[in-house]
């Protein structure tokens, strides 16, 4: 890291604290040529492979506006978004790769997602699972069914920070 006043590019480490939730690290420097400190913040990299061999870096933004577009016209606010997007974010993460396939990133929108709001989940499934027939939709309803059933109201966890 190169010092943002005299451009030396050695510089110590004054102090370093967790920032974001964890997601990064906050460090206080100063250069060894100018004395004057700086602050950097160091995040771990993250990157999605496309199917189409392509390496970009995880957006929470790409998984808004993915999302967003199946929440149109429901009850979702942009902050349910960011936190689904948050809660993707640290799913992933918890793989431990660097890399992670596009298909990974899709599979751990759904789950959050159907929490979040079950109509969107299924405008989100049927595009992502590729829906033919109405009997795709039955089954996807028929599975919301069956966890709904089986999930006690009290520990049902909704996405929203209260």
């Amino acid at each position: 890291m190169n010092c943002p006043y005299c451009r030396n590019a050695d510089s110590r480490v004054v102090d370093s604290r967790v920032a974001d939730d964890g997601v990064s690290i906050r460090r206080r420097r100063q250069c060894t040529a100018c004395s004057r400190r700086f602050t950097t913040t160091e995040t771990a990299s993250l990157s999605v492979l496309k199917q189409s061999g392509a390496v970009e870096p995880f957006s929470r933004n790409k998984v808004i506006n993915g999302v967003r577009k199946a929440c149109q016209g429901r009850p979702v606010t942009d902050h349910d978004l960011a936190i689904l997007a948050q809660e993707v974010e640290e799913a992933v993460r918890t793989s431990g790769a660097a890399e992670i396939p596009a298909h990974q990133v899709g599979l751990a929108i759904l789950e959050p997602l159907s929490r979040l709001d079950e109509v969107a989940y299924l405008r989100f499934a049927s595009v992502y699972h590729n829906f033919q027939s109405l009997t795709d939709f039955e089954n996807a309803i028929g599975r919301l069914r069956d966890r709904r059933s089986n999930t006690p109201q009290g520990n049902q966890r909704p996405l929203t920070a209260e």
